[in-house]
């Protein structure tokens, strides 16, 4: 071997361990980077004594699919459970205090206790001023329900701005890729981006992705509506100034095909935008129907009744008074216009006495005429606040009970709901963990593995150096003697 051969060599080999240096060097940096992948510099001879350096990605895509369909899912069943929260808070209160189920407990106590002193029209006012907490627990919970859609459709609006922006940062990533692929250089950086962007916008829809010729990557959503190809996208949503119950709220849109909240119940999203519409349409709607329904039981077990005479509203009215809503049948929004009747209320001039007597609605309606130790009437309430009575099925409750009943129900068939959604929260945050960590250790980098190599490489460095070294001094040996 010539003396420039062996130089080249070195200085070959100089160069290549100083290029998986640098690649060791910036795995060590960047080690706590969740978004990094970990670069291997392998080399490989070109020609006798000539040495290229070509930088790899450990990427694992079918670990990557996994985590993004495990983020979806996490992300959307956070969301979910998060909202559900802050809903039972809203509604019910802490414990349940300010629930309508409390508030009607608090009625019965209050008429029992009067029935045992129908004299007392103290304890009347007491009646009266207990079915005004009921009043209230079920007009506030409607404005905190439908206050609660209203900011659900803000976020949601927010949610899609948010989308479209990394739609159009995927776009750039994807053309950096696209053009570094085409003209030869390390493109790592630019998928490295592009994978943090999926991953990102993974948490707002479930998504797949494949790749195409110059590693050009398309997005689909798991329902198979393309959201991004080349271009991304439009991804729309028209946000509502306020709701009120019953109705429904504007669709998303990804290119003009709409978005669905998924297939199963309440208490599974997958994607933040997923878990945002179920919370809007559906869990917060269906307690609304539930308060509309209670409200209408109310109304009901006080209605007034007269031989030869329609029912009429008693203790309780509503919009449609004095007609008495239809049995079985839900009345949107009645929840949030129930209101205790004047005829009843010292406050507005009425009196208290007439839960006890009867006649709200006239003298045919008069059942008392005069005896101050009357109770049947004040037992009868109570009793129909127990009584069955048909609700509507499509409030999510079916089992046949009274209005006190059907309030305690509610609040358990709310507690069910958000258990699970608890449940299925922590099972998808664990399961985001392990993929996250499944891919990590094997795209991730591991100090101590880098540090290790960094070594190996200092020594090869040495040794590289030495040859130099010893064909320097072999080459002014020569040159002397030929001097």
């Amino acid at each position: 071997m010539s003396l420039s051969s062996a130089l080249s060599i070195a200085q070959s080999a100089l160069l290549a361990t100083s290029k998986q240096t640098s690649v060791v060097s910036r795995n060590v940096a960047d080690a706590s980077n969740p978004d990094y992948t970990r670069r291997i510099a392998v080399v490989t001879s070109t020609a006798p004594g000539a040495r290229m350096v070509e930088i790899q990605r450990t990427a694992n895509e079918l670990l990557f699919r996994q985590n993004l369909s495990a983020l979806s899912a996490s992300s959307g069943q956070s969301t979910l459970y998060n909202g559900m929260d802050q809903l039972d808070l809203s509604v019910n209160g802490v414990d349940n205090a300010s629930s309508p189920s409390t508030a009607i407990a608090n009625l019965q106590k209050a008429l029992q206790l009067y029935a045992t002193t129908p004299s007392n029209q103290n304890l009347g006012t007491s009646v009266v001023d207990a079915a005004k907490q009921v009043v209230n627990s079920l007009n506030s919970g409607t404005k905190a329900i439908q206050d609660f859609r209203t900011q659900a459709d803000s976020q949601i609006a927010t949610a899609v701005d948010d989308l479209n922006s990394l739609l159009s940062q995927f776009q750039d990533a994807n053309k950096a890729v696209i053009s570094g692929t085409r003209s030869g250089t390390d493109v790592s950086d630019a998928l490295d981006q592009r994978d943090a962007l999926l991953k990102k916008i993974s948490e707002y829809v479930p998504i797949s992705t494949f790749t195409r010729g110059d590693n050009d990557m398309v997005i689909t959503t798991k329902d198979g509506t393309t959201l991004f190809e080349t271009v991304p996208r439009s991804v729309t949503f028209t946000p509502s100034s306020g709701y009120s119950a019953g109705t429904s709220g504007n669709t998303i849109y990804i290119d003009n095909v709409p978005v669905s909240a998924g297939a199963s119940d309440n208490t599974t999203a997958d994607g933040k935008l997923a878990g945002l519409l179920k919370l809007r349409d559906g869990v917060a709607s269906t307690m609304q129907s539930q308060l509309d329904e209670i409200a209408r039981g109310l109304v009901t077990a006080f209605a007034e009744t007269a031989p030869s005479q329609p029912n009429a509203t008693g203790l309780f009215t509503w919009s449609g008074a004095p007609a008495i809503p239809a049995a079985g049948t839900l009345v949107d929004g009645l929840a949030g216009s129930i209101s205790i009747n004047a005829a009843f209320d010292p406050s507005a001039g009425g009196n208290p006495a007439l839960l006890r007597d009867g006649g709200a609605n006239g003298a045919a309606y008069v059942v008392n005429t005069g005896g101050a130790s009357y109770a049947d009437l004040l037992i009868s309430y109570g009793n129909k606040l127990d009584q069955p009575m048909a609700f509507d099925s499509s409030a999510g409750i079916t089992v046949s009970s009274g209005v006190s009943d059907y309030a305690a129900n509610a609040i358990g068939w709310f507690e069910g709901v958000r258990q699970q959604a608890s449940t299925n929260a922590d099972n998808k945050q664990a399961l985001a963990a392990r993929t996250a960590e499944a891919l990590s250790n094997d795209t991730g980098v591991n100090v101590d593995q880098e540090m290790s190599l960094l070594l190996d490489l200092e020594h090869t460095y040495q040794a590289s150096a030495h040859m130099m070294k010893t064909v320097g001094d072999m080459l002014d040996s020569l040159l002397a003697a030929v001097g």
